[in-house]
């Protein structure tokens, strides 16, 4: 079984919400801008990856952290690489997020933005994980679950420093959870 791109935007969203009971799965996808059937699915194949615990509904899974945090930094880039496109209208991303601010200073060139026609920026376009992400961030605001993408970004398409920088914040994210 293959993980899918989806996958680690339905992970990144327990992550987010970790401590929090109060989800189902049907709450999970209309947040993400998926089906329920998408968030079932992705539920089981994530388990399989050891990315989540093993569980029975009502119960729910819980992100294996250590798991996660390994597949994160060593994993993502080669599976989902991510590289800036044309420019395009968007919500930020990578070290344009505002996870960098005071750490990265955006120069002339285009920042990474998703693609989203009701975004505010303009910039060079980075293919989110998923084609609901730029959807779900603008229709569901959730600042945790943004940072953990917009981390999860700038390891996956950043220069050196970009990455190094992600690579810290989210280590330290997910080892406060």
């Amino acid at each position: 079984m293959i993980i899918k791109p989806q996958d680690i935007v339905v992970l990144t969203k327990l992550i987010a919400r970790l401590g929090d009971e109060n989800w189902s799965q049907n709450s999970i996808a209309f947040e993400l801008c998926l089906s329920p059937s998408q968030i079932n699915s992705a539920l089981k194949r994530l388990v399989t990856a050891g990315l989540i615990t093993t569980y029975q509904p009502p119960a729910k899974p819980h992100p294996i952290i250590q798991a996660c945090e390994e597949f994160f930094i060593h994993g993502l880039k080669y599976v989902f690489t991510a590289k800036p496109g044309e420019i395009v209208r968007g919500i930020r991303t990578s070290y344009a997020a505002s996870s960098f601010k005071g750490d990265i200073s955006i120069g002339s060139e285009a920042i990474p933005v998703w693609p989203y026609g009701e975004g505010e920026e303009r910039g060079a376009a980075l293919k989110p994980l998923y084609s609901s992400v730029p959807e779900s961030i603008s229709k569901h605001p959730d600042p945790l679950f943004y940072d953990l993408l917009t981390l999860l970004d700038a390891i996956r398409s950043g220069r050196a420093r970009e990455k190094r920088i992600a690579i810290k914040r989210l280590s330290k994210l997910l080892n406060t959870k």
